[in-house]
């Protein structure tokens, strides 16, 4: 089945950067942020110059065994392979935003934030994350990154901490009644009257990999259009169809491989080795 390895590989051979506009079930164009996902998934599936959308939607349902929504990650599953999480941002400082949802080192089908659908359309335990974030503007894509939520996000137990101790804190405050809730909290009652509640949601943001990895990577501003992909050692040697992009960029003018050294996530003194892809034009 086809893996970020091919994805990059359609990218590199297609020179595309412009972005389609696709009509939704509603019958109106998608918004930029649909359009990018709608990219993610025509690389992976080889359909950016798939015009019959038949054809296209054929070709999702043999790759993907999940494709999601706005509100629960992720947003696409490979069968047998790793989940996708897609982020639009506008400029290459922006941070990512998660929303309730905080980064994820690797998907597990016993998450709460995942529907029913996604931890049953196939027998799965665990995923790696790729996070593919792409800077756009208007329907061009400036810049596109592919990195793995192992080499990019901490352990779930950070996120967890925080989020437990924060809760138990607010809850821990007298003098008001607090509701049960998915939430950070939710407080009733705060009026005389009873009749207004307040809700202490969790909205999480993240550096985008763009500023996390400048120690590895700066992109040419002279260029249209950049791309970048990290992909710890283990992870890459775990493919079996590297030899196919490695001959690829060999004859790819903009095109390059580079052998790095990362910061682990949950422990940046160590560090580990990785693949740094790069692609510019």
């Amino acid at each position: 089945m086809p893996n970020i390895i091919d994805a990059i590989c359609t990218l590199l051979t297609n020179k595309q950067t412009q972005i389609k506009e696709y009509q939704n079930t509603h019958n109106r164009i998608n918004s930029v942020g649909d359009s990018l996902e709608n990219f993610i998934a025509d690389l992976f599936c080889d359909t950016l110059k798939e015009v019959d959308e038949q054809v296209r939607l054929k070709r999702k349902s043999e790759v993907f065994s999940y494709l999601g929504n706005n509100s629960n990650p992720p947003d696409f599953m490979l069968k047998n392979g790793d989940a996708i999480e897609v982020k639009k941002i506008e400029n290459f400082n922006s941070a990512l935003a998660l929303n309730s949802s905080y980064p994820k080192a690797k998907l597990y089908a016993n998450s709460p934030m995942i529907t029913s659908f996604c931890k049953e359309c196939e027998e799965w335990e665990q995923k790696d994350m790729i996070y593919a974030v792409g800077v756009t503007s208007k329907n061009h894509i400036k810049s596109l990154v592919f990195v793995y939520g192992e080499d990019y996000a901490a352990s779930s137990e950070i996120y967890e901490h925080i989020k437990s101790t924060i809760k138990s804190g607010v809850e821990s405050i007298g003098g008001v009644e607090f509701a049960a809730t998915n939430e950070l909290g939710r407080v009733n009652k705060v009026d005389p009257l009873g009749i207004t509640y307040l809700r202490i949601c969790q909205m999480w943001h993240m550096q985008n990999p763009l500023k996390t990895f400048e120690y590895i990577y700066k992109r040419d501003e002279s260029k249209e259009f950049s791309f970048m992909c990290i992909i710890n050692d283990e992870k890459f040697h775990s493919f079996t169809n590297c030899d196919k992009l490695l001959n690829l960029i060999n004859q790819m003018h903009g095109a390059k491989i580079s052998d790095v050294l990362i910061k682990n996530p949950n422990n940046p003194a160590i560090l580990k080795p990785a693949k740094l892809i790069t692609y510019e034009f």
